[in-house]
């Protein structure tokens, strides 16, 4: 551990950690390429003068925090002139090329899109396009180029509080624009540059019409597909949900384990070739030429690119045959990784794969350490057991933070899978080349079928266990950063028991329960108004501390089962919800709140410069009612008409009242 402290490209890590948040979250360098590098080139030269040894070690910290910045200005395609945001896109002929084919939806095919040129001149930027489904269920390919004359629409951002920010999400991605095509509103380019991407997809392609004509069935070649090829896109929404429940999702994303294991089955293959002259770089060589390859068929997608990456710099430390080199290893993929794409920061895979494998790294040993077998079964199954729990160690507060839940059975289900992943990953690798080559037997295309139904039948079985399920237990950000706190005094003090990492150990316990207590007093205390937004209803609400009010007009559906506003009872700590009828007035802190509904009646006695909320489109005179009641303040919600939103909010712009519409805004909460 010492050793890995005095890592310097640790140090250069935090530092460049550091810098891309910084950069990201709040922009702090917008001035240009000349002075960004004449500012780092101030820095490189105090640190080789060399002038004191206190400011060349401040001025080296500040170049790896700059670099950080750099490179994250430098990924954002916004800060360069060919943008095509800096172009008038008004009735713009727009030519795109598909660059990555993404999970359709109902109405839409989806596509990461790259914009080539903007009426003839040439752009750079991505946006995510969405083409309307035909009858045909007709998709783009990679490297398609397509002609449009779109209209660029900004992402919505959610419209409920504590909902998924999908538009956050792409903005990570450096997508910040949408665009919607009818069917033949586009023309399809003739012109084809084929990228490696494509041929990815184009090898893909072929490897899954050969297996279609072998008779799988429709949920065993989706999981083929997705363990094998890194395509997930036909996995049925019903079979994600019972992986993700069983806390066996990673099988069917091409990652770190599909990767780590692979790299042992390649180590073991090879290891012949260590007797030869020179025998270990030859061996280092052709493993990660042989990941690489793989990387290429499972479609370069980032996860797949991240873990080869990171097991290509393990690869290399492990051809030094010195243990301590795997953790140096993983530090120093994660540097060169955020080196060039900075992004992959903030992508929830990348953080739990490393945390995963860092957490086996620390805390499988000393947990391997606490059981010697005799016998090799169960030795087997302890060093299985110990993986699982010390990888869940390691990623177990950030997955809790984003999925808001914990699989209490995930050993069960990783102890009889994970033995024979390998097995089934090598298998299938070899049904793959004979079905490619179509010298592949039908029975063996049969027993590998059944291979995959029967895990996909014991998962299914697995996530039946609802009482092993944890669901809708959330956790704020700080709650996460101190579990981590604990999580990491607790691995330290069991290496090296003293009294100092004791109390360390015990003041990390004592902050976290003091983080709780102050949220749930904070949760308790606070009192609000909320007009969410669902489209065609109207969802109003009052928090009085821990207890729900909410008066809807949903058929059926009791307060619990609304989904727009589960996020918001879970964030808040919701332990009790009621149905309420506010007959049309709320006084909230002294505020009165006015609801007008289809009735159109208004005129109550009594009301200073009220809250008006507008629900289910009310045949009203606007201006008569803002001259009548002057509010402070008018609120549309879902349930009313588009075009009567726009007309009430150009009439209140006339009379300039502040006009909230929750289908642009998102809900509106009025806090005490």
């Amino acid at each position: 551990m010492k050793r890995l402290i005095k890592y310097v490209p640790l140090h250069f890590l935090v530092f460049l950690i550091l810098g891309i948040c910084l950069q990201f979250y709040y922009e702090i360098w917008q001035y240009g390429f000349l002075k960004l590098s004449f500012v780092f080139g101030v820095f490189i030269v105090i640190y080789i003068l060399n002038i004191k040894k206190q400011l060349t070690t401040i001025s080296t910290f500040l170049i790896y925090l700059l670099i950080g910045i750099s490179v994250t200005f430098l990924n954002d395609s916004r800060n360069y002139k060919n943008h095509y945001g800096n172009f008038n896109k008004e009735e713009a002929q727009v030519l795109l090329k598909i660059t990555k084919v993404l999970k359709p939806g109902n109405y839409y095919q989806k596509y990461i899109a790259e914009i080539i040129n903007v009426n003839q001149y040439k752009t750079i930027g991505e946006v995510l396009l969405n083409v309307e489904k035909d009858t045909l269920n007709f998709r783009f390919s990679i490297d398609d180029q397509v002609y449009v004359k779109p209209v660029f629409k900004e992402l919505i951002p959610p419209l409920n509080p504590y909902q998924f920010n999908y538009k956050s999400y792409l903005a990570k991605q450096g997508i910040y624009h949408q665009i919607f095509i009818e069917k033949h509103q586009y023309l399809k380019s003739n012109l084809k540059e084929t990228s490696l991407i494509g041929i990815a997809e184009s090898i893909r392609n072929k490897i899954i019409k050969s297996l279609k004509k072998r008779n799988f069935k429709k949920d065993e070649l989706a999981v083929i597909s997705a363990l094998l090829l890194g395509q997930r896109q036909d996995i049925s929404k019903g079979l994600l949900t019972d992986y993700q429940n069983a806390g066996a999702i990673h099988i069917l994303a091409v990652s770190g384990l599909h990767v780590g294991i692979l790299l042992l089955i390649i180590t073991f293959i090879l290891r012949p070739l260590e007797g030869l002259k020179n025998g270990k770089y030859i061996k280092a060589i052709s493993i990660i030429l042989l990941l690489w390859i793989f990387a290429v068929i499972a479609g370069l997608s980032a996860s797949v690119v991240r873990a080869v990456t990171m097991f290509s710099f393990v690869a290399i430390g492990q051809s030094f045959q010195k243990k301590t080199l795997i953790e140096f290893s993983l530090i120093t993929s994660m540097l060169f990784l955020l080196l060039v794409k900075p992004m992959f920061l903030f992508d929830v895979g990348f953080q739990l794969s490393y945390l995963a494998v860092f957490g086996i790294i620390w805390v499988q040993p000393k947990l391997d350490s606490l059981y010697v077998s005799k016998y090799y079964l169960d030795k087997k199954l302890w060093q299985l057991l110990t993986v699982s729990i010390a990888a869940q160690v390691g990623i177990l507060p950030l997955s809790i933070y984003y999925f808001q839940q914990f699989p209490g059975l995930f050993m069960l289900s990783n102890i009889v899978i994970i033995p024979f992943l390998g097995f089934i990953l090598v298998l299938g690798i070899v049904i793959i080349i004979l079905s490619v080559l179509n010298i592949l037997p039908q029975f063996f295309a049969d027993f590998y079928g059944i291979i995959i139904s029967l895990m996909n039948s014991f998962v299914r079985f697995i996530s039946r266990q609802e009482q092993f399920l944890w669901q809708e237990i959330s956790i704020s950000f700080k709650t996460m950063l101190v579990l981590y706190f604990i999580v990491f005094s607790a691995v330290f003090f069991l290496l090296n028991k003293n009294s100092k990492r004791l109390v360390i150990f015990l003041v990390s316990i004592v902050l976290c329960q003091s983080i709780y207590f102050l949220e749930y007093k904070k949760a308790k205390e606070q009192n609000a108004f909320m007009v969410f937004h669902k489209s065609r209803f109207s969802i109003i609400g009052s928090k009085i501390g821990k207890q729900l009010n909410i008066q809807h007009n949903i058929d059926s559906v009791s307060v619990d089962e609304i989904k727009a506003i589960k996020p918001f009872m879970l964030s808040e700590k919701i332990e009790k919800t009621n149905k309420i009828d506010f007959k049309n007035y709320i006084n909230f802190q002294g505020k009165d709140i006015l609801i007008i509904d289809s009735l159109g009646v208004y005129q109550l006695e009594k009301m200073q410069s009220p809250i008006v909320v507008l629900q289910y489109s009310p045949k009203i005179n606007m201006a008569r009612m803002i001259n009548i009641l002057k509010p402070s303040l008018v609120i549309a919600d879902g349930s009313n008409y588009k075009k009567d939103v726009l007309f009430w909010e150009k009439i209140s712009s006339k009379f300039e009242i502040p006009f909230h519409y929750t289908g642009q805004k998102g809900a509106f909460i009025l806090t005490d």
